[in-house]
């Protein structure tokens, strides 16, 4: 993509000799990501909900008890408060799993592959798009921050 006055900023340029396929491969796997990035955050809220929908147990236990029902208080309070979401595991482990194994590789990959292909660059198969989509000299099209085209 050549050097336009109003065009990205150069962290946004594809470097030179750099092709479409790469541009595009590159684009897919920051698109992977970004999905993986969304649930990364619903296993944080996994995380935050069952650890307050355990902590609410407490009451119901309580309540329970105060409504005349000690046995069924008794086995929220043995079988089901406290327990491993799934085997051996609370959820704040599952969170340390993910982001130690799955998580930190696909992050690493991603960013080997940008620095050893663009030199580290992000968003360029984005730029690029924005660059074809953009309306040039109108309001609210603008290249990049402070530009007037």
């Amino acid at each position: 993509m050549g050097q336009q006055a109003d065009g990205p900023d150069e962290q946004h340029r594809r470097p030179a000799g750099v092709s479409d396929a790469t541009v595009a491969a590159l684009g897919k796997l920051s698109e992977a990501l970004e999905c993986v990035e969304r649930v990364r955050g619903h296993l944080y809220s996994l995380h935050q909900l069952i650890g307050h929908a355990d902590l609410m147990l407490d009451d119901a236990v309580e309540q329970f008890r105060a409504a005349g029902h000690p046995q069924l208080a008794d086995r929220i309070d043995t079988e089901l408060l406290g327990r491993n979401v799934i085997a051996g595991r609370w959820t704040f482990q599952i969170v340390e799993d993910f982001d130690d194994g799955y998580y930190a590789l696909f992050r690493e990959l991603d960013r080997q592959a940008r620095e050893e292909l663009v030199g580290g660059r992000r968003h360029l198969y984005e730029a690029e798009m924005k660059e074809r989509r953009r309306s040039r000299g109108r309001p609210g099209h603008e290249a990049r921050p402070g530009s007037e085209s």
